[in-house]
């Protein structure tokens, strides 16, 4: 057939659509397609990163019941990248499929269960029993953000070969070839004797790194900045800094690097203590005088890179999961599912974990699941205890956790996407660090492609100081799937899953935010009370001290004053020694009598009565007539309030 040459199904249809023109009712059927040339593009750059391809085989090793990925980056030359996993392996069956149905993964399939990818009691799940990350079977070549050649070495215990493929995969191109002969590439299979038949696990050596990738990993365009930047000597201009952390330059012409590394951990740490050095290094920039410490600014591209992966990944949290921490130095809150519904505390004491209080179960099964890159072991990289606490009303953290499930009854499947269900927390701290770690972040069985979301799912309301104070994780157990676009790294905010998740979000933040306003003002009223009754203890101490010093008798107290309403008082049944009519001293204020406000009005009273007991001390307020005490004092009380 020549190149482009019209199919005979296509003449076939062109046919039964023109035989509809005079005859009412009757219409053409086909059935849609795709042509290769999709998916070939689909593997040739859905990815936005380099770090995407390492994700993307993280997830598969995932899949496959790894319990240990280690990943070489050869860092900084990057000229050979390896992803090696202890999974199942891959048999000469799966290989196959794998190979041949690029995007038609086995995975969620009774085929899966044929050929022992996934359980054989639930199709969503590994065989040891994991909710799989992956779906449409395109993850393996991601690669080709990095290499268009790579090597698969895997086996399957017991089997006393391993099997070995090279893949070569085309550049795609708008050439015009023939969309039906398509070939994504070539691939050379063989199998070699094993050494240990009960070895299991696969390999994937990365080679031939593109130009451009092994540049973003290297942070070559960064440097090449900075360099010109320090190059220049105009007067005014200020020269870009080198990144903080940095795994050194390399001369782009000899491969040699130019200056070692900066790094926060030492060659004498262990993997999983330097990666806790590099997560400290963020939030020890608080004490630098840096209050928004970004990771763009701090690292160079491969640390961001690293730091990206961590957070992506289902592999545990550098200080333990939200939902088993210790509570004890914040205050904990239910989010209600109610439209307009409020948070209510919950009591966190004897050291039982929210996990337990609240019933939350979200998998737990990351903790066996380490994942190594070169001299780190990856953590989720969220920090929530001894943050820094700012000049904040509120010092210490407020979490919300909630959970939820949606049915979409009398929705059919095909409409809804199925059931929803999910758990989360938002953590409202002054100081939030990095700044990429301010947002909402969706973890669909552990992994999470698309980061923090600052806008939190678009939330309209004007809260961005809030904002800028919270961190959230939503954890879906059920659905979502389907609301991910292909390349797992955004969503389509029109899939009823995300509309309902996002209504959800925008409910809780709302939620957050009036609970924290009212926790601030509750803060705010308790110091303040103590301030005045602080300053009242004082006035009292200094009217006292002066009548003893005067009267030379220790035992002796100054008079009492009374400042109140005279029509509201029996004169039979008081016993101050000087009576003051409130109403003619402090003016009626119109104003909104505020919590400040009445505070302010009390501390000025009291003054009042302090001035009041010194002139009694010194006998001078006997002196004057009831009509001039009242208008003293109200003259004191105007000249106290214009000073306040």
């Amino acid at each position: 057939m020549e190149q482009n040459a019209i199919s005979e199904e296509e003449i076939r249809l062109i046919q039964e659509i023109s035989s509809t023109e005079y005859v009412a009712g009757k219409f053409a059927t086909t059935t849609l397609r795709t042509d290769d040339r999709v998916i070939a593009r689909v593997t040739d750059g859905i990815y936005r990163q380099p770090g995407s391809a390492l994700r993307e085989l993280i997830s598969n090793a995932y899949d496959a019941d790894a319990t240990k990925v280690v990943i070489k980056t050869d860092a900084p030359r990057f000229n050979e990248i390896s992803i090696e996993d202890n999974g199942i392996g891959m048999s000469k069956d799966i290989l196959a499929r794998t190979l041949l149905h690029i995007g038609g993964s086995a995975k969620r399939h009774t085929r899966g269960q044929e050929l022992g990818i996934t359980s054989v009691k639930d199709i969503q799940k590994s065989p040891s029993g994991r909710p799989l990350i992956g779906k449409i079977g395109i993850g393996m070549f991601s690669v080709s953000q990095l290499t268009q050649t790579f090597q698969i070495i895997t086996k399957v215990s017991g089997e006393p070969f391993r099997t070995v493929a090279t893949v070569s995969m085309r550049q795609y191109s708008d050439s015009g070839e023939n969309d039906n002969s398509y070939e994504s590439g070539k691939v050379n299979i063989w199998r070699e004797p094993a050494a240990d038949a009960e070895a299991h696990g696969t390999t994937i050596v990365l080679t031939d790194i593109k130009p451009h990738a092994k540049n973003l990993l290297r942070s070559a365009e960064m440097w090449a900045a900075v360099n010109q930047s320090n190059s220049e000597d105009d007067e005014g201009t200020h020269s870009l800094q080198a990144p903080k952390y940095h795994i050194g330059k390399i001369d782009p012409d000899i491969g040699l690097i130019e200056n070692s590394e900066s790094v926060p951990w030492t060659e004498n740490d262990n993997s999983e203590l330097a990666f806790s050095k590099l997560v400290d290094a963020v939030w020890n920039e608080y004490s630098n005088g840096n209050v928004n410490p970004q990771l763009d600014r701090l690292f160079d591209n491969y640390l961001n890179m690293i730091w990206q992966l961590a957070l992506s990944i289902p592999i545990r949290y550098v200080e333990g999961h939200p939902f088993d921490l210790d509570m004890s130095w914040a205050r904990v809150f239910q989010l209600s599912n109610v439209l307009k519904g409020g948070a209510t505390e919950v009591e966190v004491s004897n050291g039982n974990p929210v996990r337990k209080i609240l019933q939350l179960n979200e998998d737990s099964r990351s903790d066996i699941f380490d994942v190594y890159i070169d001299d780190l072991k990856l953590a989720r990289p969220i920090k929530f205890q001894n943050l820094p606490k700012g000049n904040h009303s509120v010092q210490h953290p407020l979490v919300f956790f909630g959970k939820c499930r949606e049915d979409f009854l009398g929705i059919s499947e095909e409409l809804s996407g199925g059931a929803l269900s999910f758990e989360a927390y938002l953590f409202w701290s002054p100081k939030i660090a990095p700044t990429e770690h301010r947002g909402s972040l969706i973890r669909i069985h552990g992994a999470s492609g698309s980061g923090f979301d600052a806008s939190f799912m678009r939330y309209q309301t004007s809260e961005q100081t809030r904002r800028d104070q919270v961190t959230c994780e939503i954890f879906i157990k059920e659905g979502f799937d389907s609301a991910l676009n292909i390349d797992r790294e955004s969503f389509n905010y029109a899939h009823p899953h995300a509309v309902f998740l996002t209504k959800w979000l925008h409910n809780a933040f709302r939620q957050l935010a009036s609970t924290q306003k009212r926790v601030a003002k509750e803060l705010r009223d308790v110091r303040r009370s103590e301030v005045t009754d602080q300053s009242i203890s004082n006035l009292q101490r200094i009217a006292l001290d002066v009548h003893r010093e005067e009267t030379l008798n220790d035992g002796s107290a100054p008079a009492t004053i009374l400042i109140t309403d005279l029509s509201q008082i029996n004169f039979d049944k008081v016993e101050a020694d000087v009576v003051l009519d409130v109403g003619s001293i402090v003016p009626n204020e119109t104003r909104r009598r505020t919590d400040a406000f009445n505070a302010q009005n009390k501390l000025l009273t009291e003054k009042i009565r302090a001035i009041a007991q010194l002139l009694t001390t010194y006998g001078l307020l006997e002196k004057l007539e009831s009509r001039k005490q009242e208008r003293l004092f109200k003259a004191i009380y105007e000249i106290l309030q214009t000073s306040e």
